[in-house]
């Protein structure tokens, strides 16, 4: 299993994790997803993937909420189950 396959599996079976912004930035590059930083002095970073019409929005807060990590997991799903 890759790199992005084991950080991807360590999320969805530990979403309560002490996940930050930076391991959502190296899934995203790994998977060749966009991670858009926050605008104006917000917090929230958008997290878009191609072909899934979801953009995920995601508070930079440490730690990242569970929740915010499954809606991550499942968005791969939903690009892996469209290719």
């Amino acid at each position: 299993m890759s790199k992005t396959g084991k950080l991807l599996e360590t999320m969805r079976r530990n979403p309560a994790g002490d996940w930050t912004i930076d391991d959502i930035q190296t899934l995203c590059r790994a998977l060749g997803w966009k991670c858009l930083p926050p605008k104006g002095g917000g917090s929230h970073w958008k997290v878009a993937a191609p072909g899934v019409e979801m953009i995920l929005t995601i508070p930079a807060k440490r730690p990242i909420k569970p929740v915010y990590i499954r809606k991550l997991v499942e968005m791969a799903k939903v690009e892996n189950d469209g290719k």
